[in-house]
């Protein structure tokens, strides 16, 4: 009996066949169906948290050759102006620890055992930032 059954269960288990498995994608981009392309493209809209109105592309989009030349002049000036009150305050040497006010900016350098640290403050808008120069 108990051959009987190893034999019913052999015949049983031959006729069993193995499929193979096939990946098919769904997007088109990588070789998906054509006709799937309106359903993701909506769902993907339906999903975008991101408002067109305040993306950072848009307004690189609207800036142009001459604009984008103007912004870069004007943080150059900036930058050079600032170099020079700088320079008249500080003078050629190294920071030395004190207060300085620059219009609605008041920095303030103090020796610590780390270093230099710089604190800013923009009195106007309360934004405070350090700046810690390592040295003895």
């Amino acid at each position: 009996m108990k051959n009987l059954f190893f034999f019913i269960s052999f015949l049983g288990f031959s006729f069993l066949n193995a499929q193979q498995l096939v990946y098919k994608p769904v997007n088109p981009a990588f070789g998906g169906d054509t006709f799937n392309y309106q359903w993701l493209m909506s769902s993907a809209s339906a999903q975008n948290q991101f408002d067109e109105g305040n993306s950072r592309t848009s307004s690189l989009k609207d800036l142009n050759s001459l604009s984008s030349f103007t912004d870069s002049l004007n943080r150059q000036i900036l930058s050079e102006l600032s170099r020079k009150l700088f320079g008249d305050q500080f003078g050629d040497g190294d920071l030395q620890p004190g207060t300085y006010i620059f219009g609605s900016i008041y920095l303030e350098v103090i020796q610590t055992g780390q270093g230099l640290l710089i604190s800013i403050l923009n009195t106007d808008t309360g934004e405070q930032s350090q700046i810690v120069i390592p040295g003895g």
